[in-house]
C-alpha cells in the first residue's frame, strides 16, 4: 500500500517483517507456544467467516430497509490475557464486529446487529484460539 503496489518495495518488506517479529519476541517473549497445526486448521474458518460476514454487512448496507440493530455485548472469555487480545483482534477483523477491551474477564464487543446470534460463535472461536496458544480455557476466571 505504501509503495503503490510496486515490486521494488517487496525486498524491504521481506526483511522488515521477519526482523520486526524477531525483535518483538525478543523484547516481549510469548507466554504461550503457538501451535502452527492448530493455527493452520483455524485459518480457513477465519477466512470463510470474514467473507460471509463481509457479504452479510454488504447485504444489510445495500438493503433499502437496512436491518441493523447496533449495540454492545459482553462476552465471557476464559482465555489468558494474550489469548483475549488475540480473540479481540480476530473478532475486530470480522465485518460487523469491533472488540473494544475487556472488563472483569469479559470481552466488550460492538455489533452492527445484536439480534444476529453472534454470541453462538464465540465458544468455538475461544476453543480454537486456546488450542493455538496451548491454553486451557476450561477453567472459569474469577470475577
Amino acid at each position: 500500500m505504501l509503495t503503490g503496489a510496486e515490486l521494488k518495495g517487496l525486498p524491504v518488506g521481506v526483511v522488515a517483517v521477519p526482523a520486526a517479529v524477531w525483535l518483538s519476541l525478543r523484547l516481549l517473549p510469548a507466554r504461550h507456544h503457538l501451535s502452527l497445526w492448530h493455527f493452520a486448521r483455524h485459518v480457513p474458518s477465519f477466512i470463510s467467516g470474514s467473507l460471509l460476514g463481509g457479504l452479510d454487512v454488504a447485504r444489510r448496507a445495500l438493503s433499502p430497509r437496512m436491518r441493523l440493530h447496533p449495540g454492545w455485548i459482553e462476552v465471557p472469555v476464559r482465555l489468558p490475557d494474550g489469548g483475549r487480545a488475540i480473540m479481540g483482534g480476530e473478532l475486530s477483523l470480522r465485518p460487523g464486529t469491533l472488540a473494544a477491551g475487556t472488563r472483569d474477564g469479559r470481552l466488550l464487543v460492538h455489533l452492527l446487529d445484536t439480534r444476529a446470534g453472534f454470541e453462538r460463535a464465540i465458544p468455538g472461536e475461544e476453543a480454537a484460539i486456546a488450542a493455538m496458544i496451548g491454553a486451557d480455557n476450561r477453567t472459569e476466571r474469577s470475577s
